[in-house]
């Protein structure tokens, strides 16, 4: 079972629908689970697609992508939500192509101590994903503060903010409805890296 609600397959499937599901296709040729569970409000699903392409895959974006996918995979551990920590960690690892490196990385973030493996902006943004995952109303414009003396300009403070902003509503979304992985491909990058 791919989750708890209807999901909506084959003859099922009206124009509307179908169009979505095309917005929707990953490089590998495929429509992940988490995007399916929108089929019965296809509306809800275009502007999901939107939204994830814009935090995760738009070419202005200037944090590095395997950042992104660490910030994204570090979400969805505080979050429990394993559905996008398969995903996006299998993301992180491809984008980084250094195992060991990986393996330290999921081991400090596993244990909540990314200050083990990351420094400056990197575990400033880390440490600023924590605190908006599990105390949002405890985000002061200190908070800010702490990320622009990193380094960080206005610009790259909105992307993190999106990223970990994004991850809460996703992982909230599939552990809300019980999404799996059943018949996923896991990770978004298909054998040629895009």
């Amino acid at each position: 079972m791919a989750a708890w609600i209807k999901i909506l397959y084959g003859d099922e499937i009206d124009e509307n629908l179908s169009h979505c599901l095309e917005l929707a296709e990953t490089p590998h040729g495929t429509v992940d689970n988490v995007m399916r569970i929108h089929s019965l409000r296809p509306s809800t699903m275009i502007g999901h697609v939107k939204l994830y392409k814009a935090v995760l895959h738009d070419d202005k974006n200037v944090l590095p992508k395997w950042f992104q996918e660490t910030v994204s995979s570090y979400v969805s551990i505080l979050n429990n939500c394993d559905y996008s920590l398969k995903n996006h960690w299998a993301n992180a690892c491809h984008l980084l192509n250094d195992k060991n490196k990986s393996d330290m990385i999921y081991d400090a973030l596993r244990a909540r101590k990314p200050y083990v493996f990351f420094v400056g902006y990197e575990l400033e943004i880390l440490n600023y994903a924590e605190k908006l995952t599990l105390y949002p109303s405890e985000i002061s414009q200190n908070d800010i503060d702490r990320l622009r003396k990193s380094g960080l300009d206005d610009g790259e403070i909105l992307e993190a903010n999106q990223i970990v902003c994004y991850f809460n509503y996703a992982n909230r979304l599939i552990n809300g409805l019980g999404v799996t992985t059943e018949g996923d491909t896991i990770g978004y990058y298909n054998d040629n890296g895009k």
